[in-house]
């Protein structure tokens, strides 16, 4: 957040990081881009001093002990995207969280993942304040709440920063910087959209063995966007400011049919189409009953249908649910909002910043189905004779008897189940600043945001009706029932099935309110060694947090079929009081090989109502060897508090399949191993296993979850060799105990008697007789626990470069990336592996750019975004590290290739007042990298990391007054 206080001096590699943002160049704080035109002979220019992300004290530079990279309005505007995470999840440093390219499971929102460590342990901020939580389905920042068109940068800030911030800063900071000094008028409008050539052979052969339809070269322009933004600004007489902005825009939606890669489901390991059992022509699991009027599994068969409604054995009758699932989300978003200020004196700066958005998008998904949910006991009198006969051939029962069925039919008769997503969001930030004396000003500031959304999910088989529409003499004696004909080939309608679904309701709200101040400023005193005083920061905070969500009794009781099971209201909150204190103190100046050092100082206390006090901390090392070389190095205690729904989700007693290794009479682990999972030497040989493989388990929030610890070291270089010639490299370590989540009630019970692990064991209760399902005596804690650890490690590195007078223009280049040496979670190490645990990111990955601008009317710009491979986990490789697995998965050499997308952007100053953007990513219409359906998270790819639909293309037009 930069703020204008008061003059001071700088050096050298301060001015190259302010010529850098004016270039609009990438950059990160400490130098860290385009230190190029910095003058030698300026030695004590006048600057003002400024607020870097990462610290609250006020500086005259944007350097920092602290790795921050900067990405500038100028950058994001070239990107042609509309949607800002679409941009961010192009930086090495960041991971696809949700995004527009999720269809099932996709919660409306939009998230950063800072180092794959999860959103919700990256910390989103608007002018270094906090960003409210999403909605219904995330407790995590929504960024559609930040308007594009205003930002003035982002600064990513590495690593723990709670002692300045507070709870969630584990892998680090998002800070959007707003345009909020913004003068005259801005319309911009665009335009933009995805071309593919579907020519993918390797996927159109596994179609074609199935019999499945595909599409066939150029898709034309689809998945089309259009966006307007307006801002206005101008000053409030002589001592006030004031900016006012709206946005909208509006995406189509795009289904996994329109391309040839996605439009068949993918098996588990990606080598041939897969499909769902859940069939237009149904599959059942079919057989007697048994003394307990249960399905007998001693007497069954999986059949399906001949044309002519007869039983035969069922063999790859599947379906081919992925072409109708969106790839692309259509969505609608408004944005509005102001910032304002005014001077009343020097004393009294009151400030208003306010922002609202309501977006709504439809995930959508394959048609609903019977999903072989539940055991339908059936007589044999109600089949055609030709059935009968089959089941009295192969199964032994008459007429008389009656028979158990699981189905799995597909409901291509009723259409695709949708689930309609709403936020509506609104941040109101009041506040005022000021000088306190010559060398001291405070600020203080309420920040309250609120966010309503809801779901409302569509088209889904309602589980109560299907028992008596299936069953004849039922459905005959209900006089609202439509007989659905499953054992009729082709006998369903479109108005029996319709008769069968239902719509699952949830709305929530979210509330997060801070009440922040704090002083800083110089002490009249520093080391003798220094040029410098001591600066200071002492501040106070108050923050609230709650969240609800409503479920109606469709959701609360699971009664939807497709959505495994139920989805529980959620009530809770929690606040925190803090105090919190920085200093730097410089402790040597203009000495040889010590320009300046200084050291910086933070802490934090933070007292919660639920699990009480944490103190956080870090210290930092700042030094300047020459103007022209710096080390920094800073570690940082950092916590995250845990959100509302991992502590208050309800508890309920549900059941979980699996097995107790400890029961029967001959268990599998030894009688000291059971000891450890509560078995007592009698019980042992003695405890009656369960005959459904259905054990009790408890499932829910926690409230005495505590808060996860993290300690995060930095060191790094910043360097400005040359006066065209800049560059950082810099070390990052992230540690982090007590990770709060969930270990499955089946590993608890196993770990517990393998290991004697305390975290494990003492969520394994038994009954007095040593169950864990006869009666509700003895089950598994399956809630949040604070259980496992994570270790991440990389090197991030930024290189930047200038040659003014190139053939009368200017050429720029720099470079962002990032090694990732170690991505651990509990011992396993992610870093350059794919699994279904291990998210795709490769060990190395940049985004290079290079730009030219003949300093007339055009600029011309090439971007190379470049993805190392990724290895399947677990795999053999021989001794040239070379896949010695076999054909077994999807990709070449057992893993993800590297993967290279290049975009060109030209920009033109068509007049004073006009400008136009166009362009297109991904050139040459790379495709992503397919996975199998173990490991895709949308369309048989990573989607939202990787280019997912093709070229992007887009144009944009920009006035200005």
């Amino acid at each position: 957040m930069v703020q204008g206080v008061n003059m001071y001096s700088n050096n050298k590699l301060a001015k190259a990081v302010r010529i850098a943002l004016a270039f609009g160049a990438s950059a990160t704080a400490g130098i860290s881009a385009n230190a190029f035109a910095a003058e030698e002979a300026v030695a004590e220019e006048e600057v003002e001093r400024i607020e870097v992300t990462g610290s609250r004290i006020k500086r005259t530079d944007m350097e920092s002990a602290s790795p921050v990279f900067i990405t500038s309005a100028e950058e994001i505007k070239l990107s042609g995207f509309t949607r800002i995470e679409d941009l961010l999840n192009t930086l090495p440093q960041i991971e696809a969280g949700q995004t527009a390219f999720q269809s099932n499971g996709a919660s409306g929102t939009a998230n950063l993942d800072l180092r794959g460590m999860g959103p919700n342990r990256t910390l989103v901020l608007v002018n270094g304040r906090r960003l409210p939580s999403g909605g219904v389905y995330s407790q995590a920042p929504d960024i559609n709440q930040i308007p594009a068109a205003l930002v003035k940068r982002v600064e990513v800030l590495t690593g723990g920063a709670s002692a300045t911030y507070g709870a969630d800063a584990v892998a680090g900071v998002v800070n959007f910087v707003m345009n909020d000094d913004f003068e005259g008028f801005e319309l911009t409008v665009g335009a933009s959209g995805y071309q593919h050539d579907n020519d993918n052979s390797y996927i159109q052969g596994l179609m074609d063995e199935k019999n499945f339809e595909y599409p066939e070269g150029n898709t034309g322009i689809d998945g089309k966007s259009y966006n307007i933004d307006l801002t206005v600004g101008g000053e409030l007489g002589d001592k006030g400011h004031a900016v006012a902005y709206a946005t909208w825009r509006r995406s189509d939606e795009l289904r996994q049919e329109a391309r040839d890669f996605s439009s068949c489901a993918l098996s588990g390991r990606g080598n041939s189409c897969g499909g769902s059992g859940n069939a237009i022509v149904p599959n059942f699991y079919l057989g007697g009953v048994d003394a307990d009027g249960a399905f007998d599994w001693g007497n069954w068969d999986y059949l399906t249908l001949t044309q002519d409604s007869n039983f035969q054995p069922s063999s790859g009758n599947l379906y081919n649910y992925a072409p109708v699932n969106h790839f692309m989300r259509p969505d609608e978003k408004f944005t509005l909002g102001a910032f304002v200020n005014y001077e009343v004196n020097e004393h009294f700066m009151p400030f208003l910043e306010f922002n609202y958005m309501h977006d709504r998008t439809v995930a959508q998904i394959a048609e609903s189905g019977t999903f072989f949910n539940e055991t339908y006991v059936l007589p044999v009198s109600q089949l055609n004779a030709d059935q009968q006969q089959y089941l009295a051939d192969n199964l032994g029962l008459t007429a008389a008897d009656e028979f158990a069925t699981y189905i799995g039919k597909r409901n291509v008769e009723g259409g695709p189940r949708k689930s309609n997503l709403e936020h509506n969001s609104y941040r109101i930030v009041v506040g005022t600043e000021g000088e306190i004396s010559d060398s001291w000003s405070y600020e203080a500031f309420v920040n309250y945001g609120s966010t309503s959304s809801s779901a409302a999910y569509e088209n889904d088989f309602f589980a109560p009706r299907i028992a008596t529409a299936v069953d004849a003499d039922a459905c005959a004696a209900d006089a609202a029932c439509i007989f659905y004909d499953v054992f009729q080939y082709q006998g369903v309608t479109a108005e029996s099935a319709s008769s069968l679904t239902g719509v699952g309701i949830l709305n929530g709200i979210t509330t997060s309110s801070t009440v922040s101040g704090f002083v800083t400023g110089e002490l009249p005193f520093g080391l003798p060694t220094a040029d410098s005083p001591i600066a200071m920061v002492v501040g106070a905070e108050y923050r609230k947090e709650e969240f609800e969500r409503l479920s109606d009794e469709v959701y609360a009781q699971g009664l939807l079929l497709g959505q495994g099971g139920p989805t529980t209201s959620i009530m809770g909150g929690y606040d925190v009081r803090e105090i919190f204190a920085e200093a730097s103190i410089p402790l040597l100046s203009d000495m040889f090989l010590a320009e300046s050092l200084t050291l910086d100082l933070s802490g934090r206390y933070s007292d919660y109502d639920t699990s009480g006090g944490e103190p956080t901390y870090s210290t930092k090392v700042d030094w300047n060897i020459t103007d022209d070389w710096k080390v920094r190095a800073s570690y940082a205690r950092a916590v995250r508090a845990p959100n509302i729904a991992e502590l208050f989700a309800p508890q309920s007693q549900g059941l979980w399949g699996g097995a107790d290794n400890c029961a029967g009479p001959t268990p599998k682990y030894t009688p000291e191993q059971c000891a450890l999972t509560g078995v007592t030497a009698g019980q042992y040989g003695n405890i009656t296993p369960s005959p459904a493989s259905q054990y009790n388990g408890l499932f829910g929030g926690n409230p005495e979850l505590q808060p996860e610890v993290a300690d995060t070291v930095s060191f790094g270089v910043v360097a400005n060799p040359l006066d065209s010639l800049n560059f950082t490299v810099d070390y990052w370590d992230i540690e982090v105990e007590d990770v709060i989540g969930t270990a499955g009630a089946q590993n608890t019970v196993d770990i517990c008697a393998e290991t004697g692990d305390a975290a494990y064991c003492d969520n394994v209760v038994r009954s007095g007789a040593g169950s864990l399902w006869l009666g509700t005596a003895g089950y598994v804690q399956a809630t949040n626990i604070n259980l496992s650890s994570m270790h991440f490690e990389g090197i991030d590195t930024t290189i930047n470069f200038m040659q003014e007078g190139l053939l009368g223009g200017t050429l720029r280049a720099n470079l962002n990336g990032t090694y990732m040496m170690k991505k651990e979670f509990d011992g396993v190490d992610c870093a350059g592996t794919i699994d279904n645990g291990c998210f795709a990111q490769p060990e190395w990955r940049h985004s290079a750019k290079v730009s030219y601008d003949m300093d007339t009317f055009w600029t011309a710009s090439i971007i190379w975004r470049y993805y190392g491979e990724v290895s399947y986990s677990g795999l053999e490789y021989d001794d040239e590290g070379n896949y010695a697995g076999g054909d077994e998965f999807v990709g070449s050499n057992g893993g993800l290739d590297s993967a290279s997308f290049i975009d060109l952007k030209a920009a033109f100053d068509v007049s004073d007042n006009l400008g136009v953007l166009v362009g297109v990513n991904n050139v040459f219409d790379k495709e992503p990298p397919m996975v199998g359906g173990e490991l895709s998270t949308n369309a048989n790819a990573v989607s939202g990391f990787y280019d997912t639909l093709g070229r992007y293309l887009h144009v944009s037009a920009t006035l200005k007054f």
